[in-house]
């Protein structure tokens, strides 16, 4: 058998790393973090488990990278969501409504987001944060910022805490209230993005979210007679693929 070409084996690398993205959220936000272990990631996903170490150095940086693929991914649709609009105000309205849905529709990914760059080792940059950090800015810039580079931070940091208030135990904050205050502070109008109680731009909410990953992930490549089931992927479906992206990881080292 003739060796696998560089493009293949780095097609192998994207699905496995694609597919362990996804596990992770999917389990975190269905466990929480602490019963969410490695090994199970890795066995929801499909992938060998020495490959998860050889992805992300941890438990912790792979959770915040997935996060801020949901993240970014959430806001990328509702900036380019129908119908399509090159004005600044509305794509400031829309980016505050879909980080502050997120803390509505996903609260344990994002209160565990919150916690966990507040820990020791903080915050990583990840291709997911740096594809977050670029969308936010563009928005701030078509908003009409003399200043992105010093606006970009602070819009950051407000909507963190509008994420924070809303999702601290016991005393969260309304989501209505916090968009109030965001939509005052950048003159937005109450009508402009989604406002709450209004039905989702597209008439669904969507719970799926394999719409966040690359086509050939996981759930992408489930046959239909494998159905829907979460666990320990069966030895014969996808024993060949982990030693295909084991044997691709390893060329690439």
């Amino acid at each position: 058998m003739s060796p696998r070409s560089a493009s293949v084996n780095e097609e192998l690398r994207r699905r496995s790393r694609e597919r362990l993205l996804q596990a992770a959220l999917e389990l975190v936000g269905e466990r929480g973090y602490d019963a969410t272990t490695l090994g199970d990631i890795a066995d929801r996903a499909g992938s060998a488990r020495g490959l998860v170490s050889y992805y992300f150095p941890g438990k912790r940086l792979l959770v915040q990278s997935a996060v801020h693929r949901l993240m970014h991914r959430t806001l990328e649709e509702a900036l380019e969501r129908e119908p399509r609009t090159e004005d600044g105000r509305e794509r400031m309205a829309r980016a505050i409504d879909a980080i502050l849905g997120l803390a509505r529709d996903h609260p344990v990914l994002m209160r565990q987001h919150m916690a966990g760059i507040l820990q020791g080792e903080g915050f990583k940059q990840c291709p997911e944060q740096r594809r977050l950090a670029e969308l936010l800015s563009d928005t701030m810039a078509r908003y009409g910022s003399p200043d992105t580079a010093a606006d970009y931070p602070m819009m950051r940091a407000l909507l963190m805490g509008a994420v924070y208030a809303a999702l601290v135990p016991g005393v969260p904050m309304p989501v209505p209230v916090l968009r109030a205050e965001l939509f005052r502070r950048y003159g937005l109008d109450w009508e402009r993005g989604a406002p709450p109680g209004a039905e989702a731009p597209d008439g669904t909410y969507h719970e799926d979210l394999s719409r966040f990953f690359a086509p050939g992930s996981r759930e992408s490549e489930r046959s239909p007679d494998r159905g829907h089931g979460h666990g320990r992927a069966d030895d014969d479906g996808d024993g060949g693929e982990r030693n295909q992206e084991t044997d691709a990881a390893g060329q690439s080292k």
